[in-house]
């Protein structure tokens, strides 16, 4: 038992640090935090503690130790079990009582719902026989939820996915992420980055279409997910000048766009602005407020004549060769932290906690009552018979025989 606490307070203080420092960050990114300690923080395998060897074997120990306590407690108790009353039989009475006080004695354990077994000329009460197994039940619910706990800290796997709205990703298994909508702002212009997602399961069961912010996932059947980041994508209608065709095309990586592979747009980047220096010329600078309130297109025309590096905005047209492109407002995505925990993980880990309460009130609250009367007296027995012996002696006191002689 000692050893199980130690084991305990060396995981929860592992679990405190591991709260304390953020956890799988980059390796610059601690060194610029926690400039002076950050050897000792990599070193020491702090800033991804819970995948640490030495937690993972804390866990392993943890683990064994509650195994072998389980072992040993269930062993014990059942060989106590097995004929405990015909034992506690022979077992001298403790106290005297008159036989008013044997009448008494009868009534109070029938209203507790004592069983009555007869034992030669004896009579043994018993109730809440489980309340020996208490303790064991609470070992192993500790074990139990030691063990899917760190199933539920292992196994899960975590994808991050851009989605453009109005689009979905889907899953290995058949789910589906719709992307409803995506907003940087509120209606008050703050920044909140807020998607709209809807998430259908492989059995057709769909959600609700729900809000996702930072700090503020949506969990559905097996997954939970996450508003991780955000960006936004350059938006091309391109038409055919030949048969009025057009498509919309939006870009978030490098892209040509060509009708015969030789001509077109080469698409490289949307920025959110720029400025002109003194001697005009034009610096692209970045977001500072989510928004791109002022995007610039940076292309290069590609023509039998050439390439030309160019930069274009919302409403400008280019031609080449047979194709119009025409640039549109960005469009703004969200990234998606997508986590899958698989379902029997979560029902085991919560049958654990279950079973857990269901030992902590079994171990408190059904304690087992073993009284044997017989025609002279009675004595108290059991694994915890203290509380009972006082019960029955306050109970009784004025008939016992002691005290009427």
């Amino acid at each position: 038992m000692r050893f199980g606490i130690l084991l305990l307070i060396l995981i929860a203080v592992c679990s405190v640090v591991g709260s304390v420092i953020p956890q799988g960050k980059e390796i610059a990114w601690y060194a610029q935090t926690y400039q002076g300690v950050h050897g000792v923080i990599l070193l020491l395998k702090l800033h991804n503690i819970f995948q640490s060897w030495y937690f993972i074997l804390l866990m392993v120990l943890l683990c064994l130790n509650l195994l072998l306590c389980s072992i040993l407690r269930i062993r014990t108790v059942v060989k106590e079990g097995e004929g405990a009353a015909e034992r506690l039989a022979r077992v001298p009475d403790r106290v005297k009582l008159t036989e008013e006080g044997l009448r008494k004695l009868d009534e109070h354990l029938r209203a507790m719902h004592c069983a009555v077994l007869p034992v030669g000329e004896a009579r043994v009460y018993r109730k809440n026989a489980v309340g020996r197994y208490g303790t064991f039940l609470l070992h192993l619910a500790i074990l139990l939820t030691v063990i899917f706990g760190g199933a539920a800290l292992y196994a899960p796997t975590v994808v991050d996915q851009t989605c453009l709205p109005g689009e979905s990703v889907f899953r290995p298994d058949g789910t589906e992420i719709r992307v409803e909508d995506f907003r940087i702002e509120d209606e008050t212009g703050r920044l909140d980055f807020t998607s709209r997602i809807q998430v259908t399961l492989p059995d057709g069961k769909k959600s609700e279409p729900t809000d996702i912010k930072v700090n503020h996932p949506f969990s559905f059947g097996s997954y939970k997910i996450y508003q991780q980041t955000y960006g936004t994508a350059g938006s091309v209608t391109v038409t055919n000048s030949e048969n009025g065709g057009s498509d919309d095309f939006t870009l978030t990586d490098t892209v040509f766009l060509s009708l015969d592979g030789a001509n077109g747009l080469l698409y490289q980047a949307v920025y959110p602005g720029y400025l002109l220096d003194p001697s005009g010329n034009m610096t692209l600078i970045t977001a500072t407020s989510g928004r791109y309130d002022n995007p610039v297109y940076q292309v290069i025309l590609v023509t039998n004549e050439g390439n030309s590096p160019m930069l274009a905005f919302p409403g400008d047209e280019l031609e080449a060769e047979g194709l119009r492109f025409r640039f549109n407002e960005p469009v703004e995505y969200p990234g998606l932290r997508i986590k899958y925990t698989p379902g029997a993980v979560n029902v085991l880990l919560v049958a654990s906690f279950l079973l857990m309460i269901a030992g902590i009130y079994i171990t408190f609250f059904l304690q087992p009552v073993l009284v044997k009367a017989d025609g002279e007296g009675y004595v108290v027995g059991g694994p915890k018979p203290e509380g009972m012996r006082i019960e029955l002696e306050e109970l009784l006191q004025d008939y016992q025989e002691e005290r009427c002689q």
